[in-house]
């Protein structure tokens, strides 16, 4: 995925339209259009998309965020997360509790916030452990 594809994935996800973001950031219209061809905007362009979508501007270039995670790395702690979450709540292996209680949605949607925490975190530290040397920058 290429810094074009990434803005306007950006926008979908935000309900907005390419000459709407265009408008917004006072950019002239078909300037998000030619970063297709010519994926080189300005400094100044690329930081004012990359803040009003609230994301680092590696991310908006690399696809990395801040974080050092690529997309892919993202895509699977998804994965991951969505697969644990279905096993908690679908009571498979009986009901989820703790400390003899059952765990509220309130407690199981916080639980899910810590596990993409830790499972994140996790994934930082098996990239830096496990990667090569000659593929580390």
């Amino acid at each position: 995925m290429n810094l074009f594809n990434r803005v306007i994935s950006l926008c979908d996800k935000k309900g907005i339209n390419q000459s709407d973001l265009e408008k917004e950031l006072g950019f002239g219209k078909g300037t998000i259009s030619k970063w297709k061809s010519n994926p080189n905007p300005s400094a100044e362009k690329l930081l004012l998309v990359a803040n009003y979508f609230d994301v680092s501007t590696d991310y908006l270039l690399k696809g990395i965020d801040a974080d050092g995670l690529s997309e892919k790395d993202n895509k699977d702690i998804s994965k991951d997360l969505d697969s644990i979450m279905k096993k908690l709540t679908s009571g498979e292996d009986g009901p989820a509790s703790y400390n003899g209680e059952e765990l509220s949605p309130e407690a199981a949607e916080l639980f899910r916030d810590e596990l993409e925490i830790a499972l994140k975190r996790l994934k930082i530290i098996n990239k830096e452990k496990y990667t090569p040397k000659k593929y580390k920058k």
